[in-house]
């Protein structure tokens, strides 16, 4: 046996030849793997294990091939239901029902509220009266409209950092939504929260969040309370649905499986609604989502039935479509009988944020989404279906223009907030004492700042 090296001779030169040696059996067994994806790839197609190297194989071929093009991981074997990356929208499946006209009009001026309001944000923004990071939900109207318009007042939400036609489809006052983005002291959350983060106990909006996935548990425990009170608490009046809206980038971090698990687990009143736009922020979806075993494409809807709830691909560009899949959720969460995942495949119109060049799409892409633009597409489903007259939805997009003028004005007049306001919303008590029996803080209470005093204690 060969005797241990005494601790006075250097050890340099044994981590050289483990280095070495490391680096010889790194390539050999590189070798060894490339020979055997190589067998594998030979073999036949017919069996599971042949299926599977094919599928790893032509997914390492594309990735040894690719260059930094948005559709570079498109194919034609993409199923004609899929999103019209390849197939034109009036090429796919249209909804399978009828709206009443009143649905159409409530719909339609929703719509245009949202579309006239971000336009807006952006003028004002370039005007620098809107500050901070701002985030338009352009050319997605449809699965805001379509999907909260089928919820009751006191039935919850919570969205993400593009929440401000997620607001005003809620019923939040669109006065307060535009002087939070200003600033303001009369906006929704006092001008503390700005374009990332609106919020409004009357309407159950439970906030827009900043980082992606923050917003799904905060929607579950919504959901879970009302399980709670249902069953736990007898409430029968518990009865309430809660939608969580969050992107496709989204879909790839941690929050978004524990949620679905425990929502399924749970039975939840709960609808996951996913805005697939194509784009979490810069990287396009094709590249940061991996398909399901058998699919050359990811399918996110394929992941609710991992965790066992129903779930469904929707043309996010059609707000009857929308209004259809999130009407059976929100009827199926409503009677006990637990989650449902919705994809709704849509596009936005401007870049990630206003701070966004949007150099990364191409013009090819934006333009053909861009003939796809679901508030043109419904006017024209109205007309069609005789459910409104052109006077009509002229009428319509003439409110929406009032209101967003309106609401602009009543934002630019409205005071800033004052510094009475800096520890508002910030601590539940700014001194550390805790609330009184009355409601108030304890340091307001003179008794106890009485024996406070006499304890030594420094208010």
């Amino acid at each position: 046996m060969q005797a241990s090296p005494p601790l006075s001779t250097p050890l340099l030169p044994f981590r050289r030849q483990r280095t070495t040696m490391s680096k010889r059996s790194m390539a050999l067994l590189m070798a060894g793997v490339v020979a055997v994806v190589g067998l594998f790839c030979l073999g036949s197609s017919t069996g599971m294990l042949g299926r599977t190297a094919t599928i790893r194989a032509g997914s390492s071929s594309r990735l040894m091939s690719f260059k930094p093009s948005p559709t570079s991981f498109i194919t034609s074997t993409r199923p004609v239901s899929r999103r019209a990356v390849e197939v034109e929208m009036d090429q796919k499946t249209v909804a399978s029902g009828q709206i009443t006209s009143e649905e159409a009009a409530t719909l339609y001026q929703d719509m245009n509220l949202g579309r006239k309001f971000e336009d807006a944000t952006a003028q004002w923004y370039q005007r620098g009266k809107v500050f901070g990071f701002v985030h338009l939900a352009n050319g997605q109207e449809a699965i805001s409209s379509g999907a909260i318009k089928q919820l009751r007042k006191d039935d919850y939400i919570c969205s993400t950092y593009r929440d401000h036609i997620h607001a005003l489809s809620k019923g939040c006052d669109p006065k307060k939504v535009m002087a939070e983005l200003f600033a303001k002291k009369t906006g929704i959350c006092n001008g503390q929260g700005g374009s990332m983060h609106m919020f409004s106990a009357e309407h159950n909006m439970l906030g827009g969040f900043a980082f992606i996935g923050e917003g799904i548990p905060v929607a579950l425990g919504a959901a879970f309370q009302t399980r709670y009170k249902r069953d736990a608490l007898k409430d029968p009046n518990a009865d309430q649905v809660t939608l969580a809206f969050f992107g496709d980038g989204t879909t790839n971090v941690g929050q978004f499986a524990e949620c679905l698990n425990m929502a399924s687990l749970y039975k939840l009143p709960i609808v996951f609604v996913v805005e697939n736009n194509l784009w979490a922020i810069g990287m396009y979806h094709y590249r940061a989502t991996a398909p399901s075993l058998g699919d050359q494409l990811p399918h996110i809807y394929k992941k609710g039935p991992a965790f066992g709830m129903p779930s469904k691909v929707v043309d996010g560009m059609d707000v009857v479509a929308v209004n259809e899949a999130v009407a059976e959720a929100v009827a199926r969460a409503r009677a006990g009988e637990g989650p449902t995942l919705i994809e709704a495949e849509t596009y936005r119109y401007r870049g990630h944020s206003l701070a966004d060049p949007d150099v990364l799409r191409t013009a090819e892409e934006k333009e053909r989404f861009a003939k796809q633009d679901p508030i043109k597409k419904f006017r024209q489903y109205v007309l069609d279906n005789n459910l409104l007259t052109e006077d009509q939805l002229t009428e319509l997009e003439n409110k929406a223009d009032a209101s967003v003028q309106e609401a602009i004005e009543f934002a630019d007049s409205s005071p800033k907030p004052d510094k009475s306001q800096l520890l508002n919303n910030v601590f539940a008590d700014p001194k550390g004492f805790g609330i009184d029996e009355n409601g108030k803080y304890r340091y307001e209470n003179p008794e106890f700042i009485t024996k406070s005093a006499a304890a030594g204690l420094q208010l």
